[in-house]
């Protein structure tokens, strides 16, 4: 049996980690690329030592200060590309071995940056979670510690939304967790008569 990849981005504040959730709810295996950083980034994560190289001053306790390393990169933007050439292939193999050891029909990989990255190519479809500007922009400014700057900063990093749209396979808007989930399970239906 091999597995349909579906891979599920969208920009911040538009629902995706929502979306992912109702996917698991499904029963559907997530894997979550911000989950994997985080997991390269910790104690004993491949990530550190070549990124200690990178940021001396991120290295705290054996393990990535992810806070440290965003102040580096918005001191010397010259810094993410390098950051990403050590991190973005680590990731990559994370996610094929996820892949590998898959044993459902179905999975879902949630890519933040699914097209920038050219993970997409990697991908049997795509799934686009999305929002109107104003929804996104409340939902962002209202998370603790969010900045109007940040938020610009995040944004000006990422895909316009329109580009995403023309590039998807799927499309779903989030403006109600009835609707989404509607919407997630009649995917999955859709998917997997197509697929068998």
């Amino acid at each position: 049996m091999t597995v349909f990849c579906l891979g599920l981005t969208g920009s911040i504040g538009m629902g995706k980690s929502t979306t992912a959730a109702l996917f698991a709810a499904e029963g559907v295996p997530v894997w979550d690329a911000d989950a994997a950083v985080h997991r390269l980034y910790s104690t004993g994560g491949a990530a550190v030592g070549p990124v200690a190289n990178l940021c001396p001053a991120a290295l705290k306790d054996n393990a990535i200060d992810r806070a440290v390393l965003r102040d580096v990169i918005a001191a010397d933007p010259a810094t993410l590309p390098r950051l990403e050439a050590i991190v973005h292939p680590l990731v990559a193999a994370d996610r094929v071995a996820f892949a590998a050891k898959c044993v459902s029909d179905l999975a879902v990989f949630d890519i933040p940056l699914l097209f920038e990255t050219g993970s997409a190519a990697e991908m049997d479809a795509t799934l686009l979670v999305t929002a109107p500007a104003a929804v996104q922009r409340q939902r962002v400014l209202s998370r603790p510690g969010m900045t109007e700057a940040q938020f610009l900063l995040i944004l000006a990093r990422q895909m316009p939304d329109a580009e995403k749209r023309a590039r998807a396979t799927h499309i779903v808007e989030t403006l109600s967790i009835d609707q989404t989930r509607a919407y997630v399970q009649a995917l999955i239906t859709h998917i997997r008569g197509w697929h068998a």
